[in-house]
């Protein structure tokens, strides 16, 4: 069984820095994208960041120049450096990954959350 477990949230003042981490475990054949979604309390879930197997990345306009995702493939482990944080980027992160499992198939698995607060 595969799970994705996230790391690194908490409470920082406007204009800090945190690092998030996400380790996937269990039997895994391949990671394709890997990609950290926020919910904000009353919003729905959106998309911050991804980043395919080769390394290209894709970020969400309000966090472009301040985010930066990353992964170390041998730890199947995926990173979002979130720099110059500000009250709004306040909402539990969650990691996905699309995972060839052992099923054979490719399946979207979520990690639990880690709440991630920013004050003014």
């Amino acid at each position: 069984q595969v799970q994705l477990v996230e790391s690194g949230g908490g409470l920082v003042q406007a204009g800090g820095s945190l690092r998030l981490s996400c380790v996937a475990s269990g039997t895994i054949f391949s990671i394709n994208d890997m990609d950290w979604y926020r919910q904000a309390p009353g919003k729905q879930r959106e998309l911050v960041a991804a980043i395919s197997s080769g390394g290209s990345t894709n970020y969400v306009d309000s966090v472009k120049g301040r985010f930066t995702i990353s992964r170390d493939n041998a730890k199947k482990t995926v990173y979002l450096q979130m720099n110059s944080l500000k009250p709004e980027d306040t909402a539990v992160y969650y990691c996905s990954a699309d995972i060839l499992d052992h099923t054979g198939r490719t399946h979207y698995y979520w990690g639990q959350g880690t709440q991630v607060t920013v004050s003014s």
